[in-house]
């Protein structure tokens, strides 16, 4: 039998990438999880399950390009993560996706845990289980011995180690490989800003993924791994911190970053809600932060919204809330940062033919919002009604 189509109609549509608003269409109509149809009322309005939403926006669902599901953001110690159990984990784990589609979060790419949880979800998601975004999942994220992250299972001291963290990984059916290319904050024993591989060993892992056709993240605070993941060809650059010896966001380097622009490497900087807290502060380091992105930008380089979802305080819903506070830093209009969490986000973690766009053809991942985002973003913050390929957050 086929499937009923599901036809909204009165909506002010905006497609993820224009300038405005469509004045061709005020429909969108909906068969399967698939949008079918964009275009006027009469056209495709044919008897169907109609709803008229009187003049509220749609947007494509918001992607966050970089989360863990597997973190509670109430709990600082990440050897604390551990204890739970596996099912009281996915527990915990299905309610975070709940509370993220229901914010306007229809994907997001997990980039790290220990017992692929994750993967669980991203499955259970898919087959209709759980409610939540689509998910991206990367498994255990390759690490040095006793580096970042290293409680998570994907230390490997060589290569051939590393190959074998890759080989694990693609057993349990991951979709991208993560690599951790400098130390980290929440890992005791590790700089940010000191890189964890070098060179020769971050292409040697950059090609063992790519032979099984898996794209790269590496984790980059200071600037030698960001080097040195740049050289090696990664696909995404996840946090891009520029740390260096005189400290945070204290070492741009121009030619990286015209590197990173040449090759096409995407930046995901994880803005979260919670820089809020240095938002027109004026200080030393608001100065540089917002500095090294206008650099970055003005070089060419590419840049997607992310929040690193899970680390302590940073709540997996909370995207929407951290979009005003990337605008701040990043320089971006209201427009370009809907465009970092729609069509570019989709682009830059692989699903640019199936998200991230309000088409005929692409998944019905669509926000619904009273209000004009492309000036206010605020009114994200409140979605009307929310879909995920076709399915209505509850």
């Amino acid at each position: 039998m086929a499937a009923t189509a599901q036809i909204y109609t009165d909506l002010r549509i905006w497609d993820g990438s224009a300038q405005g608003y469509r004045d061709d269409a005020d429909t969108i109509r909906v068969e399967a999880g698939v949008i079918t149809g964009i275009g006027g009322r009469a056209a495709l309005c044919d008897g169907a399950d109609v709803r008229s939403l009187g003049g509220i926006t749609a947007i494509p669902g918001l992607i966050d390009a970089h989360v863990h599901m597997v973190l509670d953001p109430e709990l600082r110690d990440p050897l604390t993560q551990l204890r739970g159990g596996g099912e009281a984990q996915l527990d915990a784990m299905a309610r975070r996706a709940q509370a993220m589609v229901r914010a306007g979060i229809t994907t997001a790419r997990d980039l790290g845990g220990g017992d692929w949880l994750e993967l669980q979800l991203r499955d259970g998601i898919a087959q209709g289980r759980f409610a939540g975004p689509r998910l991206l999942c990367a498994g255990q994220p390759i690490t040095s011995p006793a580096g970042h992250c290293f409680f998570w299972g994907g230390e490997a001291a060589s290569y051939e180690e590393a190959a074998a963290v890759i080989a694990r990984q693609h057993e349990h059916g991951v979709d991208l490989i993560k690599v951790m290319a400098t130390g980290g904050a929440m890992t005791k024993g590790t700089t940010p800003r000191d890189a964890q591989f070098d060179e020769a060993a971050l292409t040697a892992i950059v090609a063992d993924a790519r032979k099984r056709g898996y794209p790269v993240a590496a984790h980059c605070h200071g600037t030698a791994g960001i080097r040195c993941a740049a050289h090696a060809g990664v696909n995404t650059i996840e946090h891009c911190s520029w740390v260096g010896d005189a400290g945070w966001g204290a070492n741009y380097d121009a030619e990286i970053a015209a590197e990173l622009a040449t090759r096409g490497i995407w930046v995901s900087p994880t803005v979260n809600a919670g820089w809020q807290r240095h938002r027109g502060s004026g200080s030393d380091h608001e100065k540089r932060v917002m500095g090294n992105f206008a650099a970055m930008k003005s070089a060419g380089v590419r840049l997607v919204a992310s929040t690193d979802a899970g680390i302590p305080n940073v709540k997996h819903e909370d995207l929407a809330k951290a979009l005003p506070v990337f605008a701040h830093f990043a320089g971006l209009s209201a427009r370009e940062v809907l465009i970092s969490a729609t069509s570019d986000a989709a682009h830059a973690i692989g699903l640019g033919s199936a998200t991230g766009r309000l088409e005929a053809g692409y998944g019905a991942d669509i926000l619904f919002v009273d209000g004009n985002p492309l000036t206010d973003l605020a009114c994200l913050g409140e979605p009307a009604l929310v879909l995920a390929r076709g399915r209505t957050a509850a």
